[in-house]
C-alpha cells in the first residue's frame, strides 16, 4: 500500500512527509479550477453560508500547518505560539477563530502568488523540521492533525467546486454505481466499545473516551439509498406531504421551496442532475447525494424506515460482513453530534465542542475522502439543513 494510503493515525515520518506533500498539490490543483474561473479574487466569489473564498482557504490550510507545527502552538488559543508567523499579519488574516465567516471576503489577503510561495514556504520547513522529529505519537500529533486538517479543507474545496458550478479534474467527479443486489442485514446486537482510546496514534477529541454502550438487535441496509429508490419518494409527493416531515424539516422545506433534491432537473420523463457544472442524466443504481439530514428523514418516514443511530453504523461497518459497504458518501446517523462522557478538548480547541447540540453525526466517508483518513471510528458532523456535502443516506428496519 502506498504510503499516502495509509491512515494518518499511525503514519510514520516518511509515510507522513508523503501525505502532507500529496495534500498540498491537490489543495493547490483544486485552488487552481477556481483561480482558472476567476474565483482565487475573492470579491468575486459569492457570499455564501456554506462557502469560503478559495484564496483565504488556501492561506488558512497552510497558516493551521505553521500554527501547530513551525510555531509549536501549545493549542488553537490565539496567545499559545511560540513563535511568529511568515506572513506579517498571518493571524489577523487566516486564523477562524478570530476572523469571523462574514469577514474573509473583505480581508486585505496577498496575491495569489505570494499566498502560493507562503503555502510551498511552509510545506519546505514542516517537512525539514519532520525529518528531525522521533517517531513517537506525541511528536508526530501536530504533523498528524495538520494533515487531517488539510484534507478536510480539500474535501471542503471539492463540494465548493460543486456548489459554485465548476468544474473538477474528471477522475475527482464519478460516483460508483451500486452493482450488487441491496439487502437487509440482520445482525444480533451486543455491547460495543463506541468511540476510540488514545493506545497509540492519533485520535479525535471528539472520539473520547471509548465506553461501552449496548446495541439491541437491529436490521441494516447493505447499501445506500439510490437515486432511483429516492425518485420513487419524489414521484409519490414525497416533498408535498408534510406527514413526512418533521417540523424542522418542514420549515426547511418552506424556505428551500424544494420538489426534489438539490441539483436535480426535471427534463420531460426523466430527472437529470448538474454536476460539478455539467447537465448529466441521473443515473438510478447511484446512491442519492446532496441531501440534508431533512429529506433523509422524510425518505425514511415515507419509506416505514428509519436512520441508524452511529451506534448502529460503527457496530455494523466493524463487524466485517461483507455485504456492508461504506466509503461512496458521508451517511447521515440518527444521532445528534454530542460529546461522549469524558469528554475534554484537544489542542485544537474548536473541532469538536462549539458543535455539540447544534450538528448531526455523520459516518462513513465520500468519494471524496482521501482513504488515509477514513475510519469507522471517524466522527463527522454537520449541521441538518446541509445539502451542499456529499452526504447521502441507508435505512434500518424498526424493531419488532
Amino acid at each position: 500500500m502506498s504510503a499516502i494510503h495509509v491512515s494518518f493515525r499511525h503514519a510514520r515520518p516518511m509515510q507522513l512527509a508523503e501525505a502532507l506533500h500529496s495534500a498540498r498539490d491537490y489543495t493547490l490543483r483544486l485552488f487552481d479550477c477556481f483561480a482558472a474561473a476567476g474565483l482565487d479574487a475573492p470579491a468575486r466569489v459569492p457570499q455564501l453560508v456554506t462557502v469560503n473564498p478559495p484564496l483565504w482557504e488556501l492561506g488558512h490550510t497552510a497558516w493551521f500547518a505553521e500554527w501547530f507545527i513551525l510555531r509549536e502552538a501549545a493549542s488553537s488559543h490565539p496567545a499559545d505560539a511560540l513563535y511568529n508567523s511568515l506572513l506579517t499579519r498571518g493571524d489577523d488574516w487566516f486564523d477562524s477563530n478570530t476572523v469571523p465567516h462574514r469577514s474573509r471576503w473583505n480581508l486585505d489577503l496577498p496575491s495569489t502568488g505570494a499566498l502560493k510561495t507562503y503555502c510551498h514556504e511552509v510545506l519546505d520547513r514542516v517537512l525539514d523540521k519532520l525529518s528531525r522529529e522521533p517517531n513517537t505519537d506525541a511528536a508526530l500529533y501536530p504533523y498528524r492533525l495538520a494533515l487531517a486538517h488539510e484534507d478536510m479543507h480539500g474535501e471542503a474545496l471539492l463540494y465548493t467546486l460543486q456548489t459554485l458550478g465548476l468544474a473538477a479534474p474528471a477522475q475527482l467527479t464519478h460516483d460508483e454505481q451500486t452493482l450488487f443486489v441491496p439487502s437487509g442485514i440482520s445482525f444480533p446486537g451486543g455491547t460495543i466499545q463506541l468511540g476510540s482510546s488514545p493506545d497509540g496514534g492519533f485520535v479525535f477529541d471528539n472520539e473520547r473516551a471509548a465506553h461501552p454502550v449496548r446495541v439491541a438487535p437491529f436490521t441494516i441496509d447493505s447499501t445506500l439509498v439510490s437515486n432511483a429508490q429516492f425518485a420513487d419518494f419524489v414521484a409519490d409527493g414525497g416533498y408535498d406531504n408534510r406527514q413526512y416531515w418533521s417540523a424542522a424539516g418542514s420549515a426547511w422545506l418552506m424556505r428551500q421551496e424544494r420538489c426534489a433534491p438539490r441539483y436535480w432537473q426535471r427534463d420531460g420523463a426523466q430527472w437529470r442532475t448538474m454536476r460539478f457544472g455539467q447537465l448529466h442524466t441521473l443515473a438510478g443504481a447511484e446512491p442519492v447525494r446532496h441531501i440534508s439530514l431533512y429529506e433523509a428523514q422524510a425518505y425514511c418516514a415515507w419509506a416505514g424506515r428509519r436512520l441508524p443511530t452511529e451506534a448502529e453504523w460503527e457496530y455494523a461497518a466493524l463487524s466485517g460482513h461483507p455485504a456492508f459497504r461504506w466509503g461512496q458518501l458521508w451517511e447521515w446517523t440518527a444521532s445528534p453530534f454530542e460529546p461522549y462522557p469524558g469528554f475534554q478538548a484537544d489542542r485544537y480547541r474548536e473541532y469538536s465542542a462549539p458543535w455539540f447540540g447544534t450538528h448531526q453525526t455523520l459516518r462513513g466517508a465520500s468519494f471524496a475522502t482521501p482513504e488515509r483518513l477514513g475510519s469507522a471510528k471517524f466522527r463527522n458532523f454537520y449541521r441538518p439543513e446541509r445539502d451542499d456535502i456529499f452526504a447521502g443516506l441507508r435505512t434500518c428496519a424498526w424493531p419488532g
